[in-house]
């Protein structure tokens, strides 16, 4: 992946305080940017999730065709005295599954995007290891992004300072520029000032 250009402004402070933003008892950011709070008003939020369009009754439909099928073809070759090949179909039929299974497994990883006056924020919930929190000033924070005329948005990323954080990494290319979009415009509002109103 191309590296994004590098930030003109000054380095990015880290945060300030380590309310939710831990992993594995080390702070994900230190000292200098605020980290974002419960009484703030949120501009903008979003839970990404790799996109899975098959079902887990979809899944158990496909199963069962394959199995079928497999058992079908194997006994017929069973019949006809080829019985190694039967134990074959049966590897086949336990491969497809385990690969289906890693896919749904994969499919639990999440993204977590906020933006607030004070904080843009990016959560990591892998399927596996540490779940990692990034903060970042919004009114330092730029969107980068690299666009195909053909293909559309294949990369995106926030650059604050010295640190790029890359967004979206398992979306498809509309689904990623629909995000740039938004937070661009996440970004255009805060700049601009929120109001701060307490009820």
């Amino acid at each position: 992946m191309p590296q994004p250009p590098p930030h003109d402004g000054e380095p990015e402070p880290p945060c300030a305080a380590a309310a939710g933003g831990t992993t594995s008892g080390t702070p994900a950011v230190s000292a200098g940017v605020p980290c974002a709070t419960d009484d703030e008003p949120v501009v903008y939020a979003v839970t990404l999730a790799p996109h899975r369009s098959l079902s887990q009754r979809g899944f158990v439909i496909v199963m069962l065709v394959i199995a079928g099928v497999s058992f079908a073809s194997g006994v017929t070759f069973l019949a006809m005295g080829a019985w190694p090949i039967f134990g074959f179909f049966g590897l086949d039929v336990l491969l497809i599954y385990l690969a289906f299974r890693a896919n749904f497994r994969a499919a639990r990883a999440r993204e977590h995007i906020r933006v607030t006056p004070s904080v843009l924020e990016v959560r990591e919930v892998p399927v596996t290891g540490a779940e990692t929190t990034v903060s970042l000033n919004p009114f330092w924070t730029r969107i980068w992004r690299q666009d195909d005329e053909d293909h559309g948005t294949l990369d995106l990323a926030l650059v604050s300072g010295r640190t790029t954080v890359p967004v979206g990494r398992f979306l498809g290319p509309m689904e990623k520029a629909i995000l740039a979009r938004d937070l661009t415009e996440a970004l255009t509002t805060v700049k601009r000032g929120v109001t701060r109103s307490t009820f």
